[in-house]
């Protein structure tokens, strides 16, 4: 009873955090619109871009410090809940703040002036070198593949490949209204609970800070209507925040901690499952380029969301099918994490994934569209 006590009150600051965030994304966004008005800040678009008028994409600029304002405000209001565990700062949490915000910054620069591909590669892979040597990296796959602990090397590689992929593939998969802020959303709201299950209620406000702001998003960026300055993009700060956020959850929730928890494959898979989308797609289109001998950071228009847009459906409808997607793979990995072997659930996914790509093959056919545009 007095746990479940304590769960019910650690619900409080995680209800707080999304509260305020949202609060300060509906207050933050129209004046980031008008002021991307003001200075002439937009994106432009062209023959790569789905958007045929200058839409303003600074939208991310109100995500990290909605969410860090509201974790802040959450914590210390109801620190009461604690009072069993004294609330301190990490070495490892300063180190992740920092590496979000230097991630941040970078995305916001680059909505600015448009930096190298390789440069922000490179600042990627340093960001995670030091987050990995000090602080978080996989340690352990619970038998998957018949491996279980991963020498801290290899551990330490595995996690900065993981977090520099997903910082890019939530970038890349960000080219419809509401595509990438909508798989983060699924992907926080299975983390929440993965890490409120686990009894690790400091995640959770800081989980509940980043969905609440992507609320306020969703509403300008899919409803909002450029004639009426009032419909905005995320952007590269907003993007690359995302998957850092992600990437960094899902290690730190793989990590073996017997302190802490009890892991087995299954979560480790089940983790995995919420960003498997945008990862399959930025697999898949490395390998298409590889394939046309195009070098992997060309600029293309073959991402799932581009495929879809061949066949002739509205962006609304393309969002619709990816979001429907990724949420069938997160039913269905519940549903056989505990049936079948943990290759063999990989084997399904990847096949899944396979077979949906060869379906939008067909109708792209169809509609007299090419499948592989350049």
């Amino acid at each position: 009873m007095l746990n479940n006590l304590a769960s019910t009150h650690c619900m409080l600051p995680t209800l707080l955090s999304f509260l305020i965030s949202m609060v300060c994304g509906f207050i933050a966004t129209p004046q980031i619109l008008n002021f991307c008005k003001r200075h002439n800040l937009y994106d432009i678009p062209n023959r790569r871009k789905m958007h045929h008028t200058k839409i303003p994409r600074l939208g991310g600029i109100a995500f990290f410090p909605s969410m860090l304002l509201a974790t802040i405000i959450s914590i210390f209001t109801f620190s009461s809940v604690w009072i069993t565990h004294t609330i301190t700062i990490h070495i490892g949490t300063i180190l992740f703040l920092i590496g979000l915000t230097v991630i941040y910054i970078l995305g916001l620069v680059d909505d600015l002036v448009e930096l190298n591909a390789r440069l922000k590669f490179c600042v990627q892979i340093i960001v995670a070198c030091i987050l990995a040597s000090c602080y978080l990296r996989f340690n352990d796959f619970y038998g998957l593949m018949g491996i279980h602990s991963i020498p801290t090397g290899i551990g330490i590689f595995l996690t900065v490949f993981f977090i520099v992929y997903t910082i890019n593939a939530f970038n890349l998969i960000d080219g419809i209204d509401g595509l990438s802020a909508s798989l983060a959303f699924i992907a926080l709201g299975g983390f929440l609970y993965f890490f409120y299950a686990q009894g690790m209620y400091s995640y959770m406000s800081l989980i509940a800070g980043m969905m609440g702001v992507l609320i306020p998003y969703l509403y300008f960026n899919i409803f909002g209507k450029a004639e009426n300055n009032r419909k905005i993009f995320m952007g590269d700060s907003g993007s690359m925040t995302l998957g850092f956020l992600l990437g960094t959850l899902t290690v730190k929730f793989s990590m073996n901690d017997p302190a802490l928890r009890i892991l087995s494959e299954n979560d480790l898979l089940l983790a995995l499952s919420f960003v498997l989308v945008p990862l399959l797609d930025v697999t898949r289109v490395i390998g298409v380029r590889l394939v046309h001998r195009e070098h992997i950071f060309h600029p293309d228009k073959n991402h799932i969301h581009h495929k879809l847009l061949r066949t002739g459906i509205s962006q609304h409808s393309a969002l619709g099918f990816i979001v429907g997607l990724q949420l069938f793979y997160v039913v269905l990995n519940a549903v056989l994490v505990n049936s079948i072997s943990g290759i063999i659930m990989v084997g399904i996914n990847i096949a899944i994934y396979i077979a949906f790509n060869e379906v939008v093959d067909m109708y792209i056919h169809k509609n007299g569209k090419k499948c592989y545009v350049i």
